[in-house]
């Protein structure tokens, strides 16, 4: 396709594209689904070799908040039987983190929810901050508290903070359907306080909402604006209890359409599947790890995810490799210095060193015991 060889030679120098071509990405067919994964499976390879990078969240405070994002389990109105307990001690949340680093992840993603933090709660976070890396030192710390004040980006990257989320979410036009209590400007400045600060600027979006393709061309055009080294792609889990429940508006495809349009709009940040990957791509997860380079590890704030195990062999069997410590996320004109690996479409992450082979699953099998054969019903 025309479409794909002119994206792909975009994303190689990371060239933005038209609109029309990002409203053309999702309006691909499924018969074209895989080219579509091949061609921004390559961009991604370019600027990210075959490493996933592996994300861990903490929730710090969960549920009570005063917000009304439609979205959301935790809003003012919540009907959504979820967790709710008050602020974590900075013990707790550094034994919490401590499972996320020991199952792999390089970063720790330390939430909580509100509209923003008081003075106060920043510094119970730096606190956290202290807690955490005392324990693993090499740790990434991502804070994601709402909206910030002014002084307060400055205060969590003197603390140790590493990086700040505040996902825009949806489109500027349709923001207020889905929010009326701040707006997307609201948004907007704090990701721009956060980059301003000196802290890494990690902002995504939700899909799955009812809005239309253009909205996430909108949105995702927006991201590219606000240039965050990073953007969390989360699929919208339609929580029991919030006025969104009914919104069953995804498909794998559709899913996967939706990662190859940001990674060609955003070819060279790290491209996060987020909350709903398990809900919504489903036994397509493989195929996403192809364009996208990061996803979290284990459970979300309020739902539950995939088993780490199941993550960390599904990324080895797919053929990619975790993302170590000692490796630097971004491509070195973002400020990465990773070298060879960052412009190699070699198919490994270290350099064009051979893939090493996973150990034989013989845990896998299962003897059959039912069915043919047997007095017990077969399994069908």
């Amino acid at each position: 396709m025309d479409l794909l060889n002119t994206l792909v030679d975009k994303g190689l120098r990371r060239a933005l594209p038209s609109r029309e071509e990002a409203l053309a990405v999702l309006a691909t067919s499924d018969d074209d689904l895989l080219d579509v994964v091949a061609a921004a499976g390559k961009v991604r390879r370019t600027w990210f070799g075959r490493r996933v990078k592996l994300n861990y969240l903490v929730n710090l405070k969960s549920g009570l908040c005063p917000e009304d994002c439609s979205y959301c389990s935790q809003r003012l109105g919540s009907k959504a039987e979820i967790l709710k307990y008050t602020w974590l001690k900075p013990d707790e949340a550094s034994k919490a983190a401590a499972a996320g680093v020991a199952g792999g992840a390089k970063r720790v993603c330390l939430v909580a929810s509100g509209r923003g933090p008081t003075d106060k709660d920043v510094d119970r976070v730096a606190k956290t901050i202290d807690a955490i890396k005392a324990d693993n030192e090499d740790v990434e710390v991502c804070a994601c508290l709402g909206l910030l004040s002014d002084g307060q980006a400055e205060r969590l990257r003197g603390a140790g903070a590493d990086a700040y989320n505040h996902n825009l979410n949806t489109s500027e036009a349709t923001y207020g359907d889905i929010t009326t209590t701040h707006t997307y400007a609201d948004r907007v400045d704090t990701v721009q306080k956060a980059h301003a600060a000196g802290l890494s600027a990690c902002s995504g979006l939700i899909a799955g909402m009812g809005e239309s393709d253009e909205d996430l061309v909108d949105v995702v055009f927006g991201l590219r604006e606000l240039d965050p080294d990073s953007v969390p792609v989360n699929f919208l889990i339609p929580f029991e209890g919030t006025p969104l429940a009914k919104e069953w508006n995804l498909t794998p495809q559709r899913c996967l359409r939706i990662l190859a349009m940001v990674r060609f709009v955003c070819p060279d940040v790290e491209v996060r599947i987020a909350g709903g990957r398990e809900v919504h791509l489903r036994s397509m997860q493989p195929l996403a790890l192809h364009i996208a380079n990061s996803i979290f590890l284990g459970d979300y704030l309020t739902s539950e995810g995939q088993a780490g195990r199941a993550d960390l062999e599904m990324i080895a069997d797919a053929g990619f490799e975790v993302e170590g410590a000692d490796e630097v996320t971004l491509p070195e004109h973002r400020g990465g210095g990773c070298g060879s690996v960052c412009a190699s479409d070699s198919g490994s992450g270290s350099g064009g060193a051979p893939v090493e082979v996973p150990e034989a699953r013989t845990d896998l099998v299962t003897v059959r015991r039912r069915g043919a054969g047997t007095d017990v019903a077969p399994n069908a």
